[in-house]
């Protein structure tokens, strides 16, 4: 099921305040020629489309896939053995998933995950560095919305939502410690982004409610928890953001890069 970009992102505001949207990760395993890489590209395909699968059952309202497990990431440029194999994870997902789907391609590979988004027929895409540099793991990463909004349109990809990550986890800011957090969303909307993410400091820590405060003060563009959902947070997260993404809680002990316990994301799928 395809949706305009234009669909997808009005379903969010409309979920407030009576509960957002709730979009889960589905982490895709090491890819060919990464250093943690171990499984089969057939088997890397199958636990994510049974992630997916699960989440979507679940009733969670959106999916978002990501090459987490790649790490240490490369800077902005990928190979094309992981667009090939994410391209090939994605078409597989479409086709067995109705609501909308989303990608990440790590670490700030934009436009390739607008590429694969858009032969793909996927609905979003989740953007490192959107508007303003930092420092992160990878080394420092300049802004690219405007190298990534040409791109759009060269494609013909306008459908395809663009939602910004601000002041994102796992990075230094201190090169605009001049801006405020509302700054970076103000920022965000002029450029032209469709919505932004807000974050903890690392995978897996909570966000600040405060700073979703300033940052729907600051913005009329939906507003998502980015890192650090739980079961026990949502219901609150739910009344501050227009949609959380939850990746850690849905796993064995809370981790990352465990396996989906379905328990949890039973627990997090009623949670709202």
């Amino acid at each position: 099921m395809v949706q305009r970009k234009e669909e997808v992102m009005s379903s969010f505001p409309d979920r407030l305040p009576s509960g957002g949207l709730l979009i889960g990760m589905v982490h895709v395993r090491a890819l060919p020629g990464t250093p943690r890489h171990e499984l089969p590209v057939d088997e890397i395909e199958r636990i994510a489309l049974h992630e997916a699968m699960t989440l979507a059952d679940a009733g969670f309202d959106a999916i978002l896939i990501e090459n987490m497990h790649d790490l240490p990431y490369l800077n902005r440029t990928v190979g094309p053995e992981i667009v090939s194999a994410m391209t090939r994870i994605s078409t597989v997902i479409r086709s067995a998933v109705e609501c909308p789907i989303g990608i990440q391609v790590l670490a700030g590979a934009n436009q390739a995950a607008l590429a694969i988004a858009h032969c793909c027929n996927l609905d979003f895409i989740r953007a490192e560095a959107f508007v303003h540099a930092h420092v992160a793991d990878e080394g420092m990463m300049n802004a690219d919305a405007a190298e990534l909004l040409r791109e759009r349109k060269r494609l013909g990809a306008e459908r395809i939502a663009i939602i910004a990550d601000i002041c994102k986890k796992h990075a230094s800011h201190a090169i605009t410690a001049d801006l405020t957090l509302a700054d970076h969303a103000s920022a965000a909307m002029f450029c032209g982004a469709d919505g932004v993410i807000v974050t903890g400091n690392a995978t897996g820590d909570p966000v600040n409610t405060g700073d979703l405060d300033a940052v729907r003060a600051a913005t009329d563009l939906p507003v998502i928890v980015g890192s650090g959902a739980t079961a026990q947070s949502i219901p609150d997260l739910m009344k501050k953001a227009h949609g959380v993404i939850v990746g850690s809680d849905l796993k064995v002990d809370g981790q990352w890069d465990n396996e989906l316990d379905g328990e949890r994301v039973k627990a997090i799928a009623n949670a709202r």
